[in-house]
């Protein structure tokens, strides 16, 4: 019986299992393979087994780039952080009414392409936008200020874009959070700083795990908002890759920066495992 039931599982696992082998581990193969060659005269590979492209990554340039993408991907993370958990308890705590339709606020960006969002916030940071007219006319600023094509920006754009991805696993660890312990504490002369340092923040740490993942993976990789808020002066991983790949034709390069990006990625993820993160994921 035992047995019978273990190749029932088997059998329904196997369209993900070929679905995963085909466009997730074979892609992700032939990356790796392509890292250890050559790149030809003119662009492309070429068949000859090479080191030499893992040991670019270790150029100063490509390491600066790489570190302001970490630093840009950690800000944006603590960033959605901090605003995200106090949205998500404000919704988790709202009416069943209220509550419905602040969460469909949350995800209607959802619903328009993160391109054309990500070109509307061109028409606000520029020096004409909404942003340094609404600062003029408070009289906070005497002439336009410079956001648009800046580390600020591009930031701003991540932030905006990667919010939801914070909001909604914390709105779903806190609305799932018993209220009746904080006010347990209260009752024993705890302070809503004690309260919350030692009974709900430990309670929502799941939710918290899960959207720093969430927020975390796409800004380090991104390459649309860095392209487009940041202009010519603010370059990501993400734009190093697309640049190897389509214009430099330097694709061995451009997979060994693919492979090295995964692997941050991975160790990232591995280190949330390690630190109880696999009770959310």
């Amino acid at each position: 019986m035992e047995r019978a039931n273990r190749r029932t599982l088997a059998t329904l696992a196997l369209p993900a299992t070929l679905w995963l082998v085909l466009f997730f581990a074979l892609p992700l193969l032939l990356v790796l393979i392509i890292s250890l060659m050559q790149r030809g005269r003119y662009g492309g590979v070429v068949a000859e087994f090479s080191l030499e492209n893992y040991a670019r990554l270790f150029n100063p340039t490509f390491l600066t780039i790489f570190i302001n993408s970490l630093e840009m991907a950690v800000i944006t993370t603590v960033l959605c952080l901090l605003f995200g958990y106090p949205l998500a308890y404000f919704i988790a705590r709202a009416r069943p009414g209220l509550r419905n339709a602040l969460l469909l606020l949350v995800i209607i960006p959802f619903w328009t392409n993160f391109l054309v969002r990500t070109y509307a916030w061109m028409i606000i940071l520029r020096q004409e936008g909404l942003l340094n007219i609404a600062l003029q006319s408070l009289g906070l600023t005497n002439e336009p200020l410079n956001l648009l094509f800046t580390p600020a920006a591009v930031i701003i754009g991540l932030v905006y874009g990667y919010l939801p991805f914070m909001v909604l696993p914390l709105y779903a660890t806190i609305e799932k959070f018993d209220f009746a312990l904080v006010e347990a504490a209260h009752d024993l002369g705890a302070t809503e700083g004690k309260a919350f340092r030692h009974i709900m923040l430990p309670q929502t740490m799941p939710g918290i795990v899960a959207g720093c993942i969430l927020v975390f993976i796409p800004s380090l990789g991104a390459y649309i908002t860095p392209d487009i808020l940041g202009g010519a002066k603010v370059m990501m991983v993400g734009n190093l890759i697309t640049q190897q790949f389509l214009r430099t034709r330097h694709w061995p390069f451009g997979s060994a920066l693919s492979i090295l990006l995964m692997a941050i990625v991975a160790i990232g993820i591995l280190i949330y495992y390690r630190t109880g993160g696999e009770e959310l994921l």
